[in-house]
């Protein structure tokens, strides 16, 4: 009797086992799927916070562009390269958009590439205000001497007014008199032509391949055109008006390029007749416009530095140059 009452006993604690066993079983399945169920949804949040994420450096990355494009552009410079990056990026969230699963790496050297881009453009804006400030510097001198001039001008002309009409010298010493004055008084109406002069800073060649593509390495068998921009100091003692300005290339051999058949011919500059390679003719608005000359030759350009020489009025009012290799 007493061995029944232990079996039953022990029958009762190993249901007990089993219930408590398949309990524990079941609640550790449950933290399994629970558990993973948390890491895919983590998974998906990541992916999407990474699409997220690089859709905000683009844009962050496109504005800093905007902002270098509109300072280059005030301080005279290109932005075509700029411009080029900004489509780029625009390529680049419409990529993202469609495919959120963009590898990451190559995400990240096309973040570099732009990053890069931008530390260029930071170093080319610390170029190109370094040589305004230089410019502003050179036109304020030129306006101050320039206005000495006026008024040293005005000072001789009324001189040989007073001379004439009030001093009552002899024939023989006004007339000496006066011809000094008049030799003065060339003499700073030329110095004040020369201040009034044209300047054309910050000149640039480009070389342009068969294809329109801009090439940074100047090599005879790419080039098809050349490309010459530079931009006109204001001054105010020029006047708004049309201007011709006359283009020079000179080859490493001293030879003017130049050629009849597209617009080439000769200009007067101090007495002597120099041949141009072309010549253009611009309205001068005086607000440190820009001027672009495009030339183009069929036969190939001579390795070697290239000399570039502006004029415009009779004066030399810009230099440059470009290696051919």
């Amino acid at each position: 009797m007493e061995s029944d009452t232990m079996s039953s006993k022990e029958k009762s604690q190993q249901r007990v086992i089993g219930v408590l066993s398949l309990l524990l079983l079941l609640m550790s399945g449950l933290w399994v799927c629970e558990h993973y169920q948390i890491q895919l949804f983590s998974l998906g949040k990541t992916e999407g916070k990474f699409a997220e994420s690089a859709s905000e450096q683009l844009d962050s990355i496109s504005k800093q562009l905007q902002l270098r494009m509109i300072q280059i552009k005030k301080l005279g410079g290109r932005v075509s390269e700029l411009e080029i990056a900004r489509e780029q990026i625009l390529g680049d969230k419409k990529e993202l958009a469609e495919n959120p699963k963009m590898n990451e790496a190559d995400f990240k050297h096309k973040l570099a590439y732009y990053l890069r881009l931008l530390g260029l453009k930071d170093q080319e804006i610390k170029k190109l205000r370094k040589e305004n400030t230089f410019l502003l510097a050179r036109n304020d001198s030129l306006s101050r001497e320039a206005k000495l001039l006026q008024d040293g001008l005005s000072n001789v002309q009324k001189a040989l007014k007073d001379s004439s009409e009030t001093f009552g010298l002899k024939q023989r010493e006004l007339s000496e008199r006066s011809r000094i004055l008049e030799v003065r008084n060339q003499e700073l109406v030329e110095k004040v032509s020369v201040a009034a002069a044209l300047r054309a800073g910050g000149v640039n060649v480009y070389a342009i391949s068969s294809r329109g593509k801009e090439v940074g390495i100047h090599k005879s068998k790419k080039i098809d055109k050349i490309r010459v921009i530079f931009h006109l100091q204001e001054n105010p003692l020029a006047s708004k008006e049309v201007k011709t300005i006359y283009l020079r290339i000179i080859e490493p051999t001293g030879q003017t390029l130049s050629d009849y058949s597209l617009g080439s011919g000769t200009l007067s500059f101090k007495g002597k007749e120099l041949s141009y390679t072309a010549k253009q003719r611009i309205f001068y608005e005086n607000n440190h416009q820009s001027v672009e000359f495009i030339y183009a030759r069929s036969v190939p350009y001579r390795e070697g530095k290239h000399e570039i020489e502006l004029y415009a009025e009779g004066f030399l009012i810009g230099l440059g140059s470009f290696e051919v290799k």
